[in-house]
This record gives C-alpha cells, structure tokens and sequence, in this order.
C-alpha cells in the first residue's frame, strides 16, 4: 500500500522511537503517565502513540478513530510525543505487520515496542508473536505487585536470558532485539474498560 511519506511521523537515523499502540478507546491519564515513564525509564528520544483503527482481539469495535485522535492529543501533549494514525495509514490490522512496515519504512531508527504487564502475560496469543520479540525490543511497564502474571508467562520464560534488569532499562533503546526489560512504575488509577463502564465515553 502506498502511503506518502509525509503523512507519516519524521525520524532521522539513530533515533529511539518508543512505539505506544492500542484502542485508546478512550484515551486518558493513564496512558499519558506511562508514556512519560517510559521516556524517563527506556532511553527514548520519542514516542508515538499508534491510535489502532480496532483491535483484532476484541468483538466489539470501538468509537470512531477521529473522536479518538482527537481526545488522544488532548490527553497527551508532550514536545517528545506524537498521536498517529500510522496503522490506519498503512492498512495494517496487527501489530507483526504494523512494525515490519515501520522497520522498512525508517531504516536506522531504533524501535521500542511499550506494553503493560498484562499484554507481556498474553502476548504469546498475538500474531507472530516470536517475529516480534525477536525483532524489536520491548519495554513492559507495571504497577508494583503485578509481577507474577507476567514473569510466569510465556514469553517471559522463552526470552528470559534477553532480559535487561531494570536497572539497565536506560540502555534498551540502543540494545539489539531480541531485548526486553521489566519496570514498575507508579500508576494512576484508570483504565478505558472502568471509564466505559462508569458512562464516561460514549462509542459513537
């Protein structure tokens, strides 16, 4: 699929780019903070938020991609951080497909694939998932005491001699795939699910 270069994000070679992705459905302080760990924690230059037309292991579709752009850069505004539409621009459904796409695309930058605890535990049900750890380094950031779930997965016991101790996290960024490094950060106390439920964010 061709998509002109400049509706895409800009990164020179040599650059960290911490890669955020999901639903956003809604956006909300939740996702600010962790973005902010992530650039204080991993050694990112950046981080774009990939904004997902959907999320192909979910039912239910969520609200319209421009209600969420738009929330998202309410939400998130940082000189270092960048709300894309990226997946919705290249066609791309699933996360394998998304990141080969943008490694071709940005030959010489560095790509940091930032998740939570939860998505670690069950990354082994995405598609491609072993493409993934192998190709692009990958940040996990969670709330203290949510280590069990995580470090018991698959992923975790497959890649653990790739793990960085989180006192080495400032070097993943520059750190050759397959890496991977665990942080527990303080959070806040939201997520989209709990907004929905309270009627906080309507769908359409």
């Amino acid at each position: 699929m061709f998509v002109a270069r400049h509706h895409l994000p800009f990164a020179r070679p040599g650059e960290v780019i911490g890669l955020l992705g999901g639903s956003f459905d809604p956006p909300h302080a939740g996702h600010a903070h962790i973005t902010r760990e992530a650039l204080r924690r991993f050694g990112l230059d950046r981080v774009w938020w990939l904004v997902s037309p959907g999320n192909p292991l979910k039912s239910r579709g969520p609200a319209p991609l421009e209600k969420r752009l738009e929330v998202a850069r309410q939400v998130m505004q940082h000189p270092r951080v960048e709300v894309t539409e990226i997946e919705a621009l290249l066609g791309t459904r699933y996360t394998a497909r998304t990141l080969r796409q943008l490694k071709r695309r940005y030959p010489g930058v560095r790509f940091v694939w930032l998740m939570g605890a939860d998505n670690l535990a069950q990354i082994d049900q995405w598609q491609e998932w072993r493409w993934i750890m192998d190709n692009v380094s990958v940040g996990v950031l969670a709330r203290p005491g949510e280590r069990i779930s995580a470090r018991m997965s698959k992923a975790a016991r497959l890649y653990r001699a790739q793990r960085l101790p989180a006192c080495a996290s400032q070097r993943l960024g520059k750190s050759e795939p397959p890496a991977w490094c665990f942080v527990n950060v303080p959070m806040v106390d939201l997520s989209s699910t709990m907004l929905r439920q309270q009627g906080n964010w309507t769908q359409t």
